[in-house]
């Protein structure tokens, strides 16, 4: 078998060309490139409720230092305030997995805003029907009954992937079926022990960005350990269009 010139040379004709391997510093670079967006992908949301922040306060005029954080894979909900971890809370997303479709009792993802709140001074375990205290009051765990209590506070959307939230009545609430807090148990809202949803309430304006992810909580530095700033709750049904 004889080699033309062109096959030696590394022309089309060879099937023995080696290929040009890539100077090593490329190649590290591109290695280093990779372990540094490994390491920031987690706090990506938090870069993203941020960058929100400002919309937020031009739309509604309020200034909202507070904000929240849910993980639907941990059963978490992370307060955050000017971007660093006030308290952890267990929650309870829907029993019936994910989304914004009407007619299921889906728990949406994505940005949200807290466009209500109801509930001001109502005693631990107060019942809400349709937004209104029955004058009843239930225990934690009492059996056989399941109704929203203690403090509503109702979510807008802001994207179109939760567009349907405020109207589907997406709430973070208190529930008296505090024995299964931690797992999927809600038909859509977020759950929360009585006296957790009593003290968010206290700390989360109206306007704050509510941010629902499937994923894990961002690693966040604790907040100074100075007391939270007051939110003003002069009257029940507050709200914010």
């Amino acid at each position: 078998m004889s080699l033309s010139p062109h096959s030696l040379l590394g022309g089309h004709e060879s099937t023995s060309a080696v290929p040009a391997r890539q100077p090593q510093f490329l190649r590290d670079k591109r290695g280093n490139l990779s372990k540094n967006s490994r390491m920031f992908r987690p706090l990506l949301p938090l870069f993203a409720l941020v960058s929100l922040i400002p919309s937020v306060r031009a739309a509604t005029g309020l200034e909202v230092p507070n904000s929240v954080i849910i993980s639907v894979r941990e059963q978490k909900l992370l307060l955050l305030q000017n971007g660093a971890k006030v308290a952890t809370y267990p929650i309870s997303t829907s029993k019936f997995g994910l989304g914004d479709a009407w007619g299921r009792m889906t728990t949406p993802l994505g940005y949200l805003a807290v466009a209500q709140k109801i509930g001001d001074h109502a005693p631990a375990g107060a019942v809400f029907h349709n937004r209104r205290f029955t004058g009843e009051i239930l225990a934690p765990n009492a059996p056989g009954r399941d109704p929203v209590i203690t403090r509503i506070i109702w979510l807008r959307g802001l994207e179109l992937q939760n567009a349907h939230a405020f109207s589907r009545c997406i709430y973070i609430h208190g529930t008296p079926e505090e024995k299964l807090i931690g797992r999927p148990a809600s038909y859509g809202c977020i759950r929360m022990k009585s006296s957790d949803v009593a003290s968010l309430y206290s700390q989360l304006p109206l306007g704050a960005l509510i941010q629902i992810v499937p994923d894990k909580l961002p690693r966040l530095p604790k907040a100074p350990k100075n007391p939270a700033p007051a939110v003003n709750a002069p009257a029940q049904n507050k709200t914010v269009s």
